[in-house]
C-alpha cells in the first residue's frame, strides 16, 4: 500500500507529520512503514514533539553547521545560482536523513512516546513538498 502526502512549510523549521501519516496506517494491523521526502533540499526526522526548544536549538545548531551560501565561510561554494540557501540546503539534506521507516503494530505508529515524525526544511522560502510513504504488511513480499 502507497501513497503521497503533500506537506507546506514557511521556510526553515520542522514540521510535523505525525497525525496524517497515522491516521493513514490506522487500521492497517502489523507491519513497516517506509517514508521518503522526494526533495533534494529537505529532509525526514524522528525527534522530540514535547519541547519547541528542541526544534529551535536542532535548527540553529544546523545553521551554525551550514551557514548561508554569501556568509564569508562559504565562498568556496560553486553551487550559487540558485540563492544562497540552495547549497546549504542540500548539503543539510546530505547529513540528515531523507527516509525512515517505523514499524506499525495493530495500526499504530510504534514510536515513542515524545517521538513525532517531522519534515525539516532547508530551504529559505515556503515550499510544498512531497514525502512518498510505503506500508509493508507483516508477510507482505514472502
Amino acid at each position: 500500500m502507497q501513497t503521497e502526502f503533500e506537506i507546506e512549510t514557511r521556510g526553515p523549521g520542522l514540521t510535523e507529520v505525525t497525525r496524517p501519516v497515522a491516521r493513514w496506517v490506522a487500521g492497517q494491523g502489523d507491519g513497516l512503514l517506509t517514508l521518503m521526502v522526494m526533495h533534494t533540499s529537505a529532509s525526514l526526522l524522528i525527534q522530540e514533539n514535547a519541547d519547541p526548544d528542541v526544534r529551535r536549538d536542532l535548527l540553529e545548531f544546523l545553521r551554525r553547521l551550514v551557514p548561508a551560501g554569501d556568509d564569508p565561510s562559504m565562498r568556496w561554494l560553486t553551487h550559487v545560482l540558485e540563492g544562497p540557501d540552495d547549497m546549504p540546503a542540500h548539503i543539510k539534506a546530505a547529513l540528515l536523513p531523507v527516509s525512515l521507516q517505523v514499524p506499525v503494530a495493530g495500526g499504530r505508529l510504534r514510536l515513542g512516546t515524545w517521538q513525532g515524525i517531522y519534515l525539516v526544511e532547508h530551504r529559505a522560502a515556503p515550499h510544498v513538498r512531497r514525502v512518498a510513504a510505503h506500508f509493508l504488511p507483516d508477510g507482505g513480499g514472502r
